[in-house]
C-alpha cells in the first residue's frame, strides 16, 4: 500500500470527521457491546469469554488493506483507518480491559504499541518515503510486493488451519464457533451501516470493523492469561473464523463493485 499511495491520499479520507467518528464509535463502543450481548445469549467457559472480550476491544487489523484490495474498496481509506484504529487500540485496551475483566489485568501499552510500530508503521512509512522520493523504484517494486503479500496471506491462512486444527476441534460443542460467527457478522453489518453511502468506503469500514487486531489480542493474552489456554485458543479460532467469513464477503463485494462499474459504463 505504501508503494501505491501518498501520505496525502491516506490522510484525506480521515478529514471526513463524520466518517472517523462513526468508525471509532462502531469499533470501540458497539463491537464490545455486541460481544457482551453474544455472551449473554451464548454463555461460554471463562477463558473463551475472555478471549472474545480481547477480540472485541482490539481493533486495527493488519489484514485490512488486503481485504480492501479484494473488495475493490478505497485503498487509501483502508490504510488510514488501519493506522487510526491501531493508534486508538494502544490507548483504549489498557484502560478498558481492566474495567471489563477486573483490576488483576495489567496491560503495558508500550508492548502493544511496539509490536504494531515495528510490524506495520515502520514498513508503511519506509514505503511511503520511497514512493515520495523514488517513485520509479516504488512503481517497480509494487507488483512484486503485491504478489508477495498475496502469497504470504495464503500461506498464513493455510498454516493457521493446519497448526491450530486441534484447537478448532477442541471448541466444537462449546458454543465458541457459533458465538464468533454471530460476533463477526454483526460487526461487519454495523461497520457497513456506519460508513454512509460511499460504497468503496462502506466495504472498507465493514471489513475493518469485523477484522479485529489479532496481534494485540494475542499479546495481551500472553501477558495476562498464560495459565488459561482457552483464552489463546479463542483468539486463534477467532482469527480463522474471521478470515473464513471475510475473504468470501470481500470477494463478493469486489464482484458487485465491478459489475456496477461495468454497467455504469
Amino acid at each position: 500500500m505504501g508503494f501505491s499511495l501518498t501520505t496525502k491520499q491516506i490522510i484525506e479520507p480521515l478529514k471526513n470527521y463524520r466518517l472517523v467518528i462513526g468508525a471509532l464509535l462502531v469499533n470501540f463502543a458497539l463491537v464490545p457491546f455486541v460481544a457482551y450481548l453474544v455472551l449473554l445469549v451464548i454463555p461460554l467457559e471463562q477463558g473463551l469469554a475472555i478471549g472474545l472480550a480481547l477480540l472485541a476491544t482490539a481493533a486495527g487489523a493488519p489484514f485490512l488493506p488486503k481485504l480492501a484490495a479484494v473488495s475493490k474498496g478505497d485503498q487509501a481509506f483502508s490504510v488510514g483507518l488501519m493506522v487510526l484504529l491501531m493508534g486508538v487500540t494502544v490507548i483504549y485496551v489498557p484502560i478498558v480491559l481492566p474495567l471489563i475483566l477486573g483490576p488483576g489485568v495489567s496491560i503495558n501499552p508500550l508492548s502493544i504499541a511496539s509490536s504494531l510500530i515495528i510490524l506495520m508503521i515502520i514498513p508503511l512509512v519506509l514505503a511511503l518515503f520511497t514512493r515520495a522520493r523514488y517513485k520509479s523504484i516504488a512503481d517497480a517494486l509494487r507488483p512484486h510486493m503485491a504478489h508477495a503479500s498475496s502469497l504470504a496471506l495464503i500461506l498464513v491462512t493455510v498454516l493457521m488451519l493446519i497448526l491450530n486444527w486441534e484447537y478448532i476441534v477442541s471448541v466444537i460443542g462449546t458454543g465458541a464457533i457459533l458465538a464468533l460467527i454471530i460476533f463477526v457478522v454483526a460487526s461487519l453489518g454495523m461497520g457497513l451501516l456506519a460508513a454512509g453511502k460511499d460504497k468503496k468506503r462502506r466495504s472498507v469500514l465493514g471489513l475493518g470493523t469485523a477484522q479485529r487486531n489479532i496481534a494485540a489480542a494475542l499479546l495481551v493474552a500472553g501477558q495476562n492469561f498464560a495459565d488459561q489456554p482457552n483464552v489463546m485458543i479463542m483468539i486463534l479460532v477467532g482469527a480463522i473464523v474471521t478470515l473464513a467469513i471475510l475473504f468470501p464477503v470481500a470477494g463478493e463485494l469486489g464482484r458487485r463493485g465491478k459489475k456496477t462499474t461495468t454497467s455504469s459504463k
